[in-house]
Protein backbone atom coordinates (compact mmCIF):
# COMPACT_ATOMS: atom_id res chain seq x y z
CA UNK A 1 0.00 0.00 0.00
CA UNK A 2 2.61 2.42 0.97
CA UNK A 3 4.65 1.31 -2.40
CA UNK A 4 1.37 2.29 -4.57
CA UNK A 5 1.03 5.37 -2.41
CA UNK A 6 4.81 6.83 -2.97
CA UNK A 7 4.37 5.96 -6.66
CA UNK A 8 1.09 7.52 -7.24
CA UNK A 9 2.88 10.76 -5.80
CA UNK A 10 5.91 10.20 -7.29
CA UNK A 11 4.01 10.41 -11.10
CA UNK A 12 1.52 12.86 -9.68
CA UNK A 13 4.50 15.29 -9.13
CA UNK A 14 6.29 14.40 -12.36
CA UNK A 15 2.97 15.23 -14.25
CA UNK A 16 2.34 18.50 -12.95
CA UNK A 17 6.56 19.77 -13.48
CA UNK A 18 7.07 18.20 -16.79
CA UNK A 19 3.03 19.47 -18.02
CA UNK A 20 4.01 23.07 -16.96
CA UNK A 21 7.54 24.03 -16.34
CA UNK A 22 6.48 27.59 -15.54
CA UNK A 23 4.72 26.27 -12.70
CA UNK A 24 7.40 24.21 -10.89
CA UNK A 25 8.07 26.41 -8.16
CA UNK A 26 4.87 25.95 -6.97
CA UNK A 27 4.46 22.58 -7.07
CA UNK A 28 7.85 22.58 -5.44
CA UNK A 29 7.14 24.40 -2.78
CA UNK A 30 3.96 22.88 -1.76
CA UNK A 31 5.60 19.66 -1.83
CA UNK A 32 8.21 20.99 0.82
CA UNK A 33 5.40 22.02 2.98
CA UNK A 34 3.22 19.30 2.83
CA UNK A 35 5.48 16.94 3.07
CA UNK A 36 6.79 18.17 6.62
CA UNK A 37 3.46 18.80 7.54
CA UNK A 38 2.61 15.01 6.31
CA UNK A 39 5.54 13.67 8.13
CA UNK A 40 4.43 15.51 11.30
CA UNK A 41 0.91 13.32 11.15
CA UNK A 42 2.79 10.54 9.39
CA UNK A 43 1.86 10.52 5.96
CA UNK A 44 4.87 12.45 4.62
CA UNK A 45 4.55 11.12 0.78
CA UNK A 46 0.69 11.81 0.88
CA UNK A 47 1.41 15.55 2.49
CA UNK A 48 4.14 16.05 -0.63
CA UNK A 49 1.81 15.04 -3.23
CA UNK A 50 -1.27 17.19 -1.76
CA UNK A 51 1.01 20.18 -1.21
CA UNK A 52 2.38 20.31 -4.63
CA UNK A 53 -1.32 19.99 -5.58
CA UNK A 54 -2.01 23.26 -3.72
CA UNK A 55 0.97 25.14 -4.79
CA UNK A 56 0.33 24.36 -8.78
CA UNK A 57 -3.22 25.70 -7.78
CA UNK A 58 -2.47 28.86 -6.06
CA UNK A 59 0.51 29.57 -9.06
CA UNK A 60 -2.23 29.50 -11.40
CA UNK A 61 -4.41 31.51 -9.64
CA UNK A 62 -1.72 34.14 -9.20
CA UNK A 63 -0.57 33.80 -12.59
CA UNK A 64 -4.49 34.32 -13.38
CA UNK A 65 -4.68 37.55 -11.25
CA UNK A 66 -1.83 39.41 -12.47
Amino acid sequence: MTNRIALVSALAIAGLVTGAPAQAKGCLKGAVVGGVAGHVAGHGKMGAAAGCAIGHHNANKKAKQG
